[in-house]
């Protein structure tokens, strides 16, 4: 009932449904008398978004070094630019459902190792172009073959693709995938113009609601209201402005002085006094973000499994989730699954805080003696975080040295680059999603180096497992492997906060990436 709501409130104040068709599905559903008032009551404040105004969003990402190229995209400055000017085939909704967005339908046949795609018609690019199936198919080889794509190792598992017409594509897969379209709508995979079988990455346009005018990597992104967008009901703002304001005490000066209409990754230590200041609103919801240490487990000493372990039972969580969360957030069991996600493994034991345990296992090691590279661009928080898992290995004889590193050029200079580091993840609604993305042997965004044969086994079976008793089971062993053996650390899942000006309107807030799903510009507008 409560989901059924929901979708009916989210049709409302995106103008899919209006009141009178709100008000018939109430009685359809057996609401009635004062609950069907009060209902009625809140339908009338939230039914209009209107059109109009230029929203001003502060940023806490940004790069120097960000490109237009969607192969490239790595930080929320990049992914929030994506959904702005481009679409996808499918589209994750509030509630982690796929639901089609460029495409108009999709059909799984032969057990889900071919999927038939049917494309929209008459869905215009910014530069007048009309999408058709040849686009789809030039978008997604770009992150295929020779290319360092994040996308590489999720499409890894098409062995081929075809054109049925004008508005049909086809996918070949090596072996069934429920859960392809997930994988297919991957924010690094938009859908862009084609000519000649090839995309232009880098030329910004695409099928969204708005249209790029200028982009300052690292300082500032600008965008007007694509006239033609094909969706109804959707891009209500007449322009937007993205600024990348990487400080967090300057984002909430520039949301309390008026600068910007709204911030993301509020500082949780001054959270509630920002949201005491008349005119300004916070929002919390929770999803699938949370913040690791990986390790290089192809780099000495992280290749030894003994290591690995005593820095999984250094870590006080708690601690951490209460000094640097300030309880936004729940403790994490070094696997990157949330309790949101379909097959969370809730019964696996939690890792606790044990100098014990993680003296026995530095023993083992001959001793242990590490550097940890952290700073604020990797998650709010993350130095102090990095200081205080220093002190907690401390009292097990673990000698961690905190190397403090720029903000600027973290994601292309430390992540992936430094044999330890601090690091965030928005997570995905799949299991197969994550662990695709970060954790099969040889993916382009393995932050660990990591390679499980029994792991990729099971991840390529579970794909294609129908008996989801079955794949429950398969996906238990997943986390289970990834937490005892795994290269990465993970203390916390993380709420996401974020704060606007209560001009700032919306429906029911995603969970699957921060800032309503990245989805801000379309789905957002002024009161």
């Amino acid at each position: 009932m409560d989901n059924q709501i929901n979708q009916m409130k989210e049709e409302l104040v995106t103008g899919k449904i209006t009141r009178r068709e709100f008000a018939q599905r109430l009685i359809a559903l057996g609401i009635i008398g004062t609950s069907a008032g009060t209902l009625l009551t809140w339908a009338d404040k939230a039914q209009a978004a209107k059109r109009g105004g230029r929203l001003r969003f502060g940023i806490a990402h940004g790069s120097t070094t960000d490109s237009l190229d969607p192969a490239t995209y790595e930080n929320n400055f990049t992914i929030g630019l994506d959904y702005g000017i481009h679409n996808h085939l499918g589209e994750v909704d509030h509630t982690g459902a796929i639901n089609p967005e460029l495409a108009e339908s999709w059909e799984p046949k032969n057990g889900a190792k071919t999927w038939v795609i049917n494309l929209r018609r008459g869905v215009e690019y910014h530069n007048g172009k009309t999408m058709d199936s040849d686009d789809v198919i030039a978008s997604f080889k770009h992150h295929m073959g020779e290319t360092k794509s994040p996308a590489k190792s999720l499409l890894k598992q098409v062995t081929g693709m075809r054109t049925d017409g004008k508005y049909r594509v086809i996918f070949d897969l090596e072996g069934g995938n429920a859960d392809f379209m997930y994988v297919a709508s991957d924010y690094h995979v938009p859908i862009k113009p084609s000519k000649g079988g090839k995309i232009s990455p880098t030329d910004g346009i695409g099928t969204g609601g708005y249209v790029l005018k200028s982009f300052e990597p690292g300082v500032r992104a600008f965008f007007a209201r694509h006239p033609n967008y094909f969706k109804s009901g959707k891009a209500h703002f007449d322009e937007v402005e993205m600024l990348a304001i990487i400080d967090p005490t300057s984002r909430t000066n520039a949301l309390t002085t008026g600068e910007v209409d709204t911030i993301d990754r509020v500082d949780l230590k001054t959270a509630h006094l920002l949201g005491r200041k008349p005119g300004v609103r916070l929002e919390e919801f929770t999803g699938t973000k949370h913040y690791t240490f990986p390790m290089r487990t192809d780099t000495s000493p992280f290749d030894d499994n003994n290591v690995r372990m005593a820095l999984k039972h250094a870590v006080n969580r708690e601690e951490v989730v209460e000094k640097v969360l300030f309880g936004h957030g729940i403790v994490g069991n070094d696997h990157p699954i949330a309790p949101s996600n379909p097959f969370h493994a809730a019964t696996l034991p939690q890792r606790k805080y044990d100098p014990d345990k993680a003296r026995f296992y530095a023993k083992k090691a001959g001793g242990i003696k590490v550097q940890l590279s952290a700073a604020d661009a990797a998650f709010n928080g993350a130095v102090d975080a990095a200081v205080l898992y220093r002190e907690h290995a401390a009292a097990a004889g673990i000698d961690i040295e905190v190397i403090r590193e720029p903000n600027d050029g973290y994601w292309s200079n430390v992540w992936m680059k430094k044999p330890w580091g601090a690091c965030y993840w928005g997570g995905r609604p799949t299991e197969d999603w994550m662990f695709s993305t970060a954790y099969m042997g040889g993916a382009d965004w393995n932050d660990t180096f990591w390679k499980h044969d029994r792991f990729d086994s099971l991840l390529v079976q579970a794909r294609a497992e129908t008996d989801q008793n079955k794949r429950r089971s398969m996906y238990f062993e997943m986390q289970q492997i990834v937490s005892d053996e795994g290269g990465v650390v993970v203390p916390m899942f993380a709420n996401y906060v974020i704060a606007m000006s209560d001009k700032v309107k919306h429906g029911t807030l995603a969970g699957n990436w921060d800032m309503d799903g990245q989805k801000f510009m379309e789905r957002w507008w002024f009161a």
